[in-house]
């Protein structure tokens, strides 16, 4: 991301969040719920929510599932003090762009994004920061609004011209190459409307698993499986 981008989106969100829940409520709720439906949460697992915002969804993750690990990150040091308001200590929250993710590969069992997917300018970097911070199998599950819809390529010619901090909205095809270009597995698009207005889509994912490798002979060195024999 862009220092200007950075900003822009920083500043944004300085000013909206302590009234960002309140003013946004069925939007959030909404686009929330469709998302934790599509999660396949599972005990224990390492989740990170990359620009979380205000914490709601890592706060519905937690419970339903108290035995995850949960972290978040966002911009906005605003909004992350809304997050640590609402969940003390049952997140670890981090300020952090999407495209430098501050942890160890192989990190996380899921990583998932909401409503934040419009303002990455560079979404290749982003994604493959997620990736690398998946383990192999990992889950990606991304919501944001979709341009297939009309009333969100209406609202992106809008926010184009009067705010800074928005890039771009992608259609379901866009996503998915996207993401399958970033090396994910499995992909699929789900298209659905929240009401008459917000036409939003979740893109889920998968990191593919970690292939055998095997040493030749005389070779000095590992090398990878093939993914499968060729036909005979």
């Amino acid at each position: 991301m862009s220092e200007k981008s950075e900003d822009a989106v920083a500043r944004e969100y300085r000013k909206l969040a302590e009234r960002y829940d309140e003013k946004w409520a069925f939007y959030v709720e909404a686009t929330l719920r469709e998302t934790l439906s599509r999660m396949d949460l599972r005990q224990g697992d390492r989740i990170l929510d990359v620009a979380c915002g205000t914490g709601a969804l890592l706060q519905m993750i937690s419970a339903l599932n108290p035995r995850a690990t949960l972290f978040g990150t966002d911009l906005s040091p605003e909004m992350l003090g809304v997050a640590q308001s609402r969940l003390g200590s049952a997140a670890e929250l981090r300020i952090a762009r999407a495209d430098k993710l501050p942890f160890d590969s192989g990190s996380f069992d899921t990583v998932v994004t909401t409503n934040a997917f419009h303002f990455f300018p560079l979404p290749g970097p982003a994604l493959g920061e997620m990736s690398r911070v998946l383990k192999p199998n990992g889950r990606l599950v991304i919501t944001d609004w979709c341009h297939d819809f009309l009333a969100c390529r209406i609202c992106e010619r809008y926010l184009r011209v009067f705010n800074r901090a928005h890039r771009r909205v992608y259609g379901s095809t866009e996503c998915r190459l996207l993401v399958e270009t970033a090396g994910f597995e499995n992909v699929e698009v789900e298209r659905y409307k929240i009401n008459w207005l917000w036409g939003m889509m979740t893109v889920r994912g998968s990191k593919p698993p970690r292939r055998p490798r095997l040493t030749i002979p005389g070779s000095g060195g590992p090398a990878e499986l093939p993914p499968r024999c060729p036909p005979r």
